[in-house]
């Protein structure tokens, strides 16, 4: 029996040697690129996370993506980059659940010397600039652009005049104020457009239903809705379906996920701003990777946004 046990013990021993010596080795043909997103329960960062996969493939990169199970967890994001830091990777991609949450973290890892990307969202350039920290760049949308594409949109569909509503996101935060900032730019050229509620929805789905299910109650009138997501528009949709309502309210949201893009389809919303998160992912490992190589690489690097509606 002993003979039998100490043999199973060196095979297991044994089996445990192997796989150290193959991580190793894969960490021996390329640099270790960490790639830290909001959350994996979305399809928008799962889409960056199949870009980021695929640079990775083709440039030999070992690459770690992680995230916080809510976009909202922003302390568990911070956990998250302390800990890469810690295991040294070689270059940190993040998009910040935080933009003012995020500048320690970037500075830990400035004083680390690992270079770190911002993608999507961007942090905080003043808080940054004075607490003296640096990121390689930003690659991302211009979000107050899609913003005001979304405003003038809504101004088309309503002919200048009616009641609208907004899901906000999570308030404080670059991407969601920046998208608000544009739509009521746009609007405010319509003076028959009144807001008549903007809540926040903290870019999740059944917060979506629930709070554009309140508003209703409380204007029943509502003519278009203007969602800072599609996750939060999906969410509206389902709430203007139960009170009897579909076809009845326009719906503009922002990021042209699959799902979002059925709806416009079949009508349930009117448009949708793309942004195209798989080519965030790409471009994120590609240029860490140049970083790496010690390339200078351009301060921001800009990715497309068009509006998608049943015509196009």
């Amino acid at each position: 029996m002993k003979t039998v046990l100490l043999f199973f013990t060196s095979l297991a021993l044994l089996v445990g040697l192997a796989g150290c010596g193959r991580n190793r080795d894969a960490e021996a043909q390329g640099p270790t690129i960490a790639l830290v997103v909001k959350t994996l329960n979305s399809p928008f960062f799962m889409d960056m996370q199949k870009g980021a996969e695929e640079s990775a493939n083709r440039l030999g990169v070992n690459l770690i993506v992680q995230a916080a199970d809510r976009e909202v967890d922003v302390e568990r994001q911070m956990q998250i980059i302390e800990n890469l830091i810690q295991r040294k990777v070689d270059a940190l991609c993040v998009t910040p659940s935080g933009t003012t949450e995020i500048i320690p973290a970037i500075l830990k890892a400035n004083q680390s010397g690992i270079p770190i990307l911002i993608v999507d969202t961007r942090a905080d350039v003043e808080a940054l600039e004075k607490a003296g920290g640096k990121t390689a760049t930003f690659i991302g949308s211009d979000n107050y652009e899609g913003g005001k594409i979304a405003g003038a949109y809504m101004v088309e569909l309503l002919g200048g005049a009616g009641k609208v509503a907004i899901l906000e996101g999570i308030p404080g935060h670059e991407t969601g104020d920046s998208r608000l900032k544009g739509f009521h730019e746009s609007i405010s050229v319509a003076p028959g457009i009144e807001v008549v509620a903007s809540q926040t929805a903290n870019w999740e789905r059944d917060q979506g239903f629930n709070v554009f299910q309140n508003i209703l109650e409380a204007h029943p009138d509502i003519d278009g809705l203007f969602a800072a997501s599609d996750l939060m528009a999906l969410g509206a949709i389902e709430a203007i379906s139960a009170a009897g309502k579909t076809g009845q309210i326009f719906v503009v949201s922002f990021d042209a996920l699959d799902e979002a893009r059925e709806a416009v389809e079949n009508g349930l919303m009117a448009g949708t701003v793309a942004q195209y998160p798989k080519e965030m992912g790409r471009i994120a490992i590609e240029y860490a990777f140049k970083v790496l190589q010690g390339e200078t690489i351009p301060e921001y690097l800009p990715v497309k946004i068009e509006l998608v509606k049943k015509e196009n």
